[in-house]
């Protein structure tokens, strides 16, 4: 079977960036600006992102490129035995992540849905009620997580080139054209001066190890590092790609969106006197009620949803084509198959996440929801061993294939290659090791 490439540079990199760009950037980050002291979380998280998130981004592309594998058939190529296992982890990782960010997708995609119809518009509207109101309903979500799901499916049923790279061509530039509108909007709202004041003036003096960890944590689940995502994606890419600059793209791209998000967020919650640290609850209920209160309100809450829609779309798209790539990969499955029964999965186990929230609410497993169990395993302890494989096999076991990799053998210079090995093999695994201690701690 021939394996399938890039059709440029761009699209490479639009993809990444978009596989990197979901749910964490546009609804966790401008909440855990706010719980941890807004602009020193903001320095923090950039800080880390441009050191331990561009080393493990790089390492991952590096891994893909050199085997031209999916996760699996990466780790088995290069050195197999037990290292197999790690492939295994990321790909089952990525895909335990996709049966549930798939429910919030659809969340999103309902929204999108009732701020044009105008129901999330009336007045005196119980925001609070309407959401917990959707969520635990048996069959609404369930059926907008299908929608979602669908659209997820039909991306990667396209391929590479024609889906997925197509789509993040179209997807991504007009993510970043929504954002800047409505960031321009929210800062210019009456009030809106404290939030950017508080986003971008930092106050060292609310640093603290939490915020460290937090920001450690964001900065490494944002650029979707462990989930075998780069390694699929880096497996189809040629050897004339210059990867350190596509690295440093992926993340200039990623965390902009993230900022630009904190930047629509922040001033608005301030204008109208609202906790910054709201929670996860400030997109789905606080957000709408700012929207009620500006003019043009239904314009501008169609256009943040449908900003959050695509970017939980991008994310999902490569969260399916990593399993999808396993199964061509190393069954030998045709890419429609592969698609179809994965998607029908995928759906099938997210259902007892959507109705963890009505109905099954009351089944619990070590005090947790079926959703939030999923996560707990996944972003705590699964994909955070993930990235800890990828340091000790990149760092330590086939070191001297990622620098031939990185530096395209030997044709691209690369001064940053002492700094890089001793981030991969001392500094990202002991950070890593914090999040997972911190993880089990609370």
């Amino acid at each position: 079977m021939t394996r399938e490439h890039w059709g440029s540079k761009l699209g490479f990199i639009l993809a990444a960036a978009g596989s990197a760009v979901g749910l964490g950037n546009v609804w966790k980050f401008p909440y855990l600006v706010g719980q941890n002291g807004g602009a020193v979380f903001v320095i923090t998280y950039l800080v880390l992102a441009l050191t331990i998130g561009a080393a493990l981004i790089l390492a991952e592309l590096a891994l893909g490129r050199a085997a031209q594998k999916d996760p699996v058939g990466t780790f088995a190529n290069l050195r197999g035995g037990a290292w197999s296992l790690a492939g295994y982890l990321g790909v089952l990782s990525g895909f335990l992540v996709l049966t549930f960010y798939s429910v919030i997708g659809g969340w999103t995609l309902a929204y999108v849905v009732k701020m044009v119809d105008g129901s999330l518009m009336e007045t005196g509207l119980d925001l609070t009620g309407t959401f917990n109101g959707f969520v635990s309903n048996s069959v609404e979500p369930l059926i907008y997580h299908a929608l979602f799901m669908l659209m997820t499916v039909l991306v990667v049923l396209r391929g590479i080139g024609s889906g997925i790279e197509r789509c993040n061509k179209f997807l991504m530039p007009a993510l970043f054209l929504i954002l800047v509108f409505l960031a321009v909007r929210a800062v210019t709202l009456d009030g809106a001066a404290a939030g950017v004041d508080f986003y971008l003036r930092p106050d060292f003096s609310k640093f603290s190890g939490d915020t460290l960890v937090a920001a450690l944590s964001q900065a490494f689940f944002s650029l979707s590092i462990g989930l075998g995502i780069l390694i699929t994606y880096g497996s189809y890419l040629d050897r004339s790609q210059n990867i350190q600059r596509s690295t440093l793209w992926i993340i200039v791209l990623d965390t902009g969106v993230g900022i630009f998000a904190g930047l629509i967020i922040m001033p608005a919650v301030f204008a109208f006197g609202i906790e910054p640290g709201a929670g996860p609850g400030l997109t789905f209920i606080t957000l709408p009620g700012i929207f009620q209160q500006i003019t043009g309100g239904v314009l501008f809450g169609t256009a943040f949803f449908v900003l959050l829609l695509f970017a939980a779309l991008t994310s999902s798209v490569s969260l399916l084509e990593v399993p999808v790539a396993y199964l061509m990969d190393e069954l030998q499955l045709s890419r429609k198959t592969a698609v179809l029964v994965l998607g029908g999965v995928a759906f099938l186990i997210g259902i007892p996440s959507s109705l963890s929230f009505g109905v099954m609410s009351d089944m619990t497993l070590f005090g947790m929801g079926f959703m939030d169990l999923l996560d707990y395993l996944t972003t705590k302890l699964m994909i955070p061993a993930g990235g800890m494989a990828v340091c000790i096999f990149a760092g330590w076991i086939v070191w001297p294939r990622m620098q031939t990799e990185v530096s395209n053998d030997g044709t691209l210079a690369f001064p940053l290659s002492t700094i890089w090995g001793w981030v991969l093999k001392v500094v990202a695994p002991a950070s890593i090791a914090m999040i997972m201690v911190y993880g089990f701690l609370h």
